[in-house]
């Protein structure tokens, strides 16, 4: 394995992208031995004038040692192409992109995960839509991710957040540049349940030219990629047509006929997208229904043998605070303080009376499996 520093080298070079990275190092068989390659050995390679010269003046001005010392004060984590952490399915992408820094913590569990993205200019519709299914994929344990932009991204981080799932989101600069600066708190939200990433060197700005690229990472990490508002002109289809060129799902909320932002989604729809409705579209889609029955059942696992003890003396019909105390031989404020908790978890309702029910029936299998 190169030592890290001379890919963060590499990736500070002006116009050496993956396939001349590759190139490097099938010929000098790692980065270290390139970065220390004479103009000529360069040139032998394929570089052209002006790649050599870049290569050149990058390795003058750039301090390594110094470069990565930034990066670990800001605990920013380097990814390369021979790294196992780095994610599977972008690694499968022709293009991807040989280094990606990493704020916070990608996780095995981040390949399930679905791409949402739209117009910078939501409407309340797109809005509310985004909310929805971007809480649903949170809650049913798939990662959502987007690019951090006004508008439909910032309401899929937020809504994927507060269902206490995870989030990633692609940035167009480098990780110490956060655009839009309004996002700057969303972003250390991101950072503490999920990551943000950037192919970009510290220090970059968000020029235009930047967002199409980024674009084909959001989609290259995901399965499958939903637009949920979008006109015509909008960047997100962009993303779409690299979800598309990769081989992943396309998916589109339809809007009416009547908004322009709901022209790229409508349009999309007509080319052979996936229409959706619900969340069961995507899930069904993608083969990930089972992540959501999955999430099911850890909600009603019990956590201690306090809760085993109340889920096998609980069922469908209400049942009074007293006779479940009996029935389980514990005190009554143990009991209560327990039925407490496993309300606010979802296992459990209050029906009134100090009475006590299970929320679903079909949760018996799992009563005792820890217990």
């Amino acid at each position: 394995m190169t030592d890290v520093r001379y890919w963060v080298g590499f990736n500070k070079v002006v116009g050496v992208g993956p396939v001349k990275v590759r190139r490097l190092l099938d010929h000098f068989g790692d980065l270290e031995a390139a970065w220390n390659a004479s103009a000529s050995a360069l040139a032998k390679v394929g570089l052209d004038r002006r790649a050599v010269e870049s290569v050149l003046a990058t390795r003058a001005a750039t301090d390594l040692d110094a470069e990565l010392a930034r990066l670990d004060k800001l605990g920013i984590q380097v990814l390369t192409w021979d790294n196992p952490d780095y994610p599977t399915l972008l690694r499968e992408v022709h293009d991807a992109p040989p280094v990606l820094y990493v704020q916070g913590q990608l996780l095995p569990r981040d390949a399930w995960a679905v791409a949402v993205v739209g117009t910078r200019r939501v409407t309340a519709y797109g809005r509310e839509v985004t909310s929805r299914l971007a809480g649903e994929l949170g809650r049913c344990g798939v990662t959502v991710v987007s690019g951090l932009a006004r508008g439909v991204d910032s309401v899929a981080h937020r809504a994927a957040l507060e269902a206490g799932g995870r989030t990633i989101a692609v940035l167009g600069s480098g990780l110490d540049v956060i655009y839009p600066p309004e996002n700057r708190k969303l972003a250390q939200q991101i950072t503490e349940q999920g990551a943000l990433v950037s192919d970009y060197p510290l220090g970059t700005k968000p020029e235009a030219s930047n967002f199409p690229a980024r674009n084909r990472i959001i989609s290259g990490l995901t399965l499958g990629t939903l637009i949920t508002e979008a006109g015509l002109g909008s960047g997100a289809l962009i993303t779409a047509d690299f979800a598309l060129e990769q081989g992943r799902e396309v998916f589109a909320v339809p809007g009416s006929i009547l908004s322009r932002s709901s022209g790229g989604t409508n349009s999309l729809i007509q080319q052979g997208a996936r229409l959706v409705v619900s969340i069961q579209d995507i899930l069904e889609e993608l083969n990930l229904t089972m992540i959501a029955e999955q999430q099911e059942a850890r909600e009603v696992l019990p956590a201690n043998p306090t809760e085993a003890s109340l889920l096998e003396v609980l069922s469908a019909e209400p049942l009074h605070i007293d006779e479940i105390a009996r029935g389980t031989n514990l005190p009554v404020a143990e009991v209560s303080a327990t039925l407490t908790m496993m309300e606010l978890k979802g296992m459990v309702r209050h029906a009134g009376g100090m009475q006590y029910a299970l929320v679903r029936e079909s949760s018996a299998e799992y009563r005792t499996s820890l217990w």
